[in-house]
């Protein structure tokens, strides 16, 4: 399942990032760099997926991507050296 997620990137005095999502409050983590931050997100989501159900909740209707078989709108970070 995709799903389309707002996340917010807050650069760290150590080095590093904190991640959040206004959408979803329970996801947090963090990491060195963008890629792990990202990596670290997916882990991040399905702890909130396994939450959720637990707590007979689902997510926002609007975070699924219905139909992943034509083209998905996505807005990613790139660095250039």
């Amino acid at each position: 399942m995709l799903y389309k997620i707002p996340l917010v990137l807050d650069p760290q005095s150590e080095g590093g990032f904190t991640v959040t999502s206004p959408i979803l409050p329970e996801l947090v983590t963090e990491g060195d760099t963008v890629e792990e931050v990202l990596a670290n997100v997916q882990d991040a989501l399905l702890a909130v997926i396994e939450a959720y159900r637990d707590l007979g909740r689902s997510l926002p209707a609007s975070l699924q991507l219905p139909d992943t078989s034509g083209s998905v709108w996505l807005e990613t970070l790139v660095a250039t050296a």
